[in-house]
């Protein structure tokens, strides 16, 4: 190879360091997982021990490969403080974290109601501080003598590429990341952030996605043995990552992203920002692509609800598969609508916050917390409980995809977990009558997409110049007949939205 691109690609479980070649084909990958430090019971990311594994494998794939270029890419909602000493001035606290319901009434009696807030900066309400302005509001009132010490105000991405550059930084993907930071129609920092005070501490230009931050400092050159002349890119949003080998394959718009796992993320890369009424209060919301056009979103937590619900099933009846596609069993299910599995085991973190987790049966609630004691007669057949739980996620799935605005003809392409879901794929695509839908082969499409941005940033080349250098499978999944799903669906929506408990 001419030349090997590293990708530090930081997620809430994993982080990874990954090299590809002058190609982009993934040449390596090393994993691992760094358990939360806790600061008074807090959790809080270890920055120095991530640091120092980022350095540890720089190394060694230095002593291998020519690498000229480092990218990052990280998971949303997170900020770190800088002090005058260069190093964290605040604990980067979890967005996890629930600040209770006091904090947030104070949060909107301070800056605007959610819908205000919602319809300018793009941003739903969410539980934690999956709001980067809470996530500063909560380290203001919890950290004020530390805060007050606080030079510079870093979004996720931009603070590694300073910690690896030495150079300050803002792009659009992660400022205009549900974070209450930054007015989409006007293009600038959000009241938000100027009235927690943070403007003068946060870059106010946004550069490029695959912008130079500049060259790697001398202090990591010793540390690594890379050469001096290693560039730093100014990094980018894990979720807004994983469209662009997409954008370059099928074009910015036409298609909605179905990224599925932990977090079940819908894009739909649109031509304008702007709510539905009745959108606001919901959790739908606006990321910025790399390339500056508005992308809307609705997320829910379709992976942790799969393994909690299944866990409970599987320890219930000692299975550990998940059986295959029932098409019989699964029209039956939707055919009687006498059984429904409703979200959300993390309150507020969906498309149904007003919904509670529990089995519905036969007109009888089945709370989630007493479920063992008190199992739904569907939950004593384990493949009955996983097709109640499979019907379920498919359920949410395409509330997610109407609220980005999915359009008649536009195409679906899901990724991600499940991917290999069959009853899942079947289901939605079946849902779907006006829509093709397709499933890709994009293993960690997150980290090609930074990847992408650095061969970018590296030889000047255009995104739509980068298409051929990797393929994709756009596999689409048999339309299968199933008219049971519109009204099954209409009954299990009308629980969803008026739980009764």
């Amino acid at each position: 190879m001419d030349y090997a691109i590293v990708v530090i690609d930081i997620g809430m479980t994993n982080k990874k360091v990954a090299l590809y070649d002058d190609a982009l084909k993934q040449v390596d990958a090393h994993y691992r997982n760094f358990p939360p430090v806790l600061i008074d019971g807090i959790e809080t990311h270890d920055l120095e021990a991530m640091e120092e594994w980022f350095i540890q494998e720089l190394a060694a794939y230095a002593a291998h490969y020519p690498i000229k270029v480092i990218a990052v890419t990280t998971h949303g909602a997170t900020f770190v403080c800088v002090g005058k000493d260069g190093k964290p001035s605040v604990p980067c606290v979890y967005y996890t974290h629930e600040p209770g319901d006091a904090f947030h009434a104070r949060f909107y009696e301070r800056f605007g109601s959610p819908e205000a807030l919602q319809a300018r900066t793009g941003t739903p309400a969410l539980k934690g501080m999956i709001n980067t302005g809470k996530g500063i509001c909560f380290a203001q009132e919890h950290y004020p003598e530390q805060f007050k010490r606080t030079l510079h105000l870093l979004q996720y991405p931009q603070y590694w590429g300073y910690r690896f550059s030495g150079n300050i930084g803002a792009e659009g993907t992660y400022m205009g990341c549900h974070g209450y930071l930054w007015d989409h129609g006007a293009g600038r920092l959000s009241s938000v952030a100027e009235g927690l005070g943070v403007a003068d501490c946060m870059p106010k230009q946004l550069g490029a996605s695959w912008g130079v931050l500049g060259t790697i400092t001398g202090e990591l050159a010793a540390k690594t043995g890379l050469s001096p002349a290693v560039i730093v890119t100014m990094g980018l949003h894990d979720s807004n990552s994983s469209l662009l080998p997409h954008f370059a394959k099928k074009g910015e718009t036409g298609f909605v992203l179905n990224s599925t796992g932990t977090w079940c993320v819908s894009m739909n890369p649109v031509k304008q920002y702007g709510f539905a009424p009745e959108e606001l209060g919901k959790v739908v919301f606006f990321n910025i692509s790399a390339f500056g056009t508005p992308v809307k979103t609705a997320i829910f937590l379709g992976g942790q609800e799969f393994e909690t619900w299944s866990g409970v099933l599987k320890d219930i009846h000692g299975r550990t598969d998940v059986p295959p596609y029932n098409a019989s069993l699964y029209r039956t299910l939707l055919q009687e609508k006498n059984a429904f599995l409703l979200p959300e085991l993390t309150a507020g973190s969906g498309q149904f916050p007003q919904s509670k987790p529990q089995v519905v049966e036969n007109s009888r609630d089945y709370p989630f917390a007493d479920i063992a004691a008190h199992l739904p007669p569907s939950f004593q057949h384990y493949e009955t409980g996983i097709a109640l739980l499979q019907i379920s996620l498919v359920m949410q799935t395409l509330t997610a995809l109407e609220r980005t605005g999915l359009a008649p003809g536009a195409a679906v392409f899901t990724e991600g977990g499940f991917r290999k879901n069959e009853a899942y794929n079947i289901l939605v695509s079946a849902a779907l009558g006006n829509n093709q839908v397709f499933l890709t082969d994009i293993a960690e499409a997150t980290a090609l997409g930074a990847a992408m941005t650095a061969k970018m940033a590296l030889t000047g080349k255009k995104l739509q110049d980068l298409g051929g250098d990797f393929e994709i499978d756009y596999q689409e999944v048999v339309k299968t007949a199933i008219p049971e799903i519109a009204l099954y669906r209409e009954a299990w929506l009308e629980l969803a939205r008026n739980t009764r408990w």
